[in-house]
C-alpha cells in the first residue's frame, strides 16, 4: 500500500511567512525563553520597531484594521524619536551658545579701557561666537560735526540704520546675503548669512548697530532665538555708555 504523503495547510491570507531562525536555536527555544523572561521586550522596546504584528484572518475585501493600526503608531514612534532627538541637538545647541556669550560677557566686563572695549567686541567675539566678521558702526552726527576716530568702529550716513531695520526692528537675521561693504567693510565678500542689531546707546548719541557676519549660508536665519544676541546688545550698550559716561 503506497505510503499517504501529509500535505502542508495552506497559509491563511495575508499571513506573513514564517522568519528563519538562526542556525542552532529553534523557534521553541525563542517561545521558552520570553516566556520565561516575559520582561524582555518591555525592556529592549527596539525590537518592537523590528516585529512584525500577527494579521487577523479576513475575508475578500476585508481590512486588518488591527494590523493598520499597528504600522500607524509604528510610524508615529517613529516619527516621535526623530522629533525629540531634533530636540536634544537644539538644546545642546542653545547651551554651547549660552556658555559662550556668558564668556564673552564676562571677558567685555573685564576690559580695562575703553579702547580694549571696542577691541574685544570686534575681535574677540568673532573668535568666540564662531564667526567671520563683527563690525560695530555707529552713524555721523546729522549737524556736520567732525565725528573722532575709534579704531574699530566705522561710521554710516545719517538715517542708515532705519534704513536696514525698518520701523520697529532691532534684530534682523538673514540668510544667503551679500556683506554690505559699508558695514562690514573689507570684510564684506567673505560675509553669506548675516546678523545686525540695533544699538540703543544713549539718547546723547547717533543710532549704532552690531553687524555679525558668517561664511556659512545658514549660520543666521529666520526662525532663530535671538534672546542671547539681545542680551549681548544689551550688555555692549551699557558697557559703552559706562566707559563715556553718557545719559541713559
Amino acid at each position: 500500500m503506497p505510503e499517504r504523503t501529509q500535505s502542508k495547510p495552506p497559509r491563511r491570507a495575508g499571513a506573513a511567512p514564517k522568519t528563519k531562525i538562526a542556525p542552532g536555536v529553534t523557534e521553541a527555544q525563542v517561545a521558552a525563553y520570553l516566556r520565561r523572561n516575559p520582561a524582555f521586550l518591555s525592556d529592549n522596546p527596539e525590537l518592537l520597531d523590528a516585529m512584525t504584528a500577527p494579521g487577523r484572518e479576513q475575508g475578500a475585501g476585508v481590512i486588518d484594521l488591527q494590523q493598520a493600526m499597528v504600522e500607524r503608531l509604528r510610524g508615529e514612534l517613529g516619527e516621535a524619536l526623530r522629533q525629540r532627538d531634533e530636540l536634544l541637538a537644539m538644546s545642546r545647541g542653545n547651551l554651547s551658545s549660552q556658555t559662550r556669550i556668558h564668556k564673552i560677557v564676562l571677558d567685555l566686563i573685564a576690559a580695562r579701557s575703553f579702547e580694549r572695549l571696542i577691541e574685544t567686541v570686534t575681535t574677540d567675539l568673532a573668535v568666540a561666537l564662531d564667526l567671520d566678521v563683527v563690525a560695530l558702526c555707529v552713524e555721523r552726527p546729522g549737524d556736520g560735526a567732525p565725528t573722532p576716530p575709534v579704531a574699530g568702529v566705522k561710521c554710516l550716513e545719517p538715517g542708515s540704520v532705519d534704513a536696514i531695520f525698518g520701523p520697529g526692528r532691532s534684530i534682523l537675521l538673514s540668510p544667503e546675503v551679500s556683506g554690505d561693504p559699508e558695514v562690514f567693510g573689507g570684510a564684506a565678500g567673505l560675509v553669506s548669512s548675516e546678523a545686525m542689531l540695533r544699538l540703543s546707546i544713549s539718547s546723547a548719541t547717533p543710532p549704532a548697530l552690531l553687524a555679525f557676519g558668517s561664511r556659512n549660508i545658514e549660520h543666521f536665519h529666520e526662525g532663530q532665538g535671538t534672546e542671547l544676541l539681545s542680551f549681548l546688545a544689551q550688555v555692549i550698550e551699557r558697557l559703552i555708555r559706562a566707559w563715556l559716561e553718557l545719559p541713559e
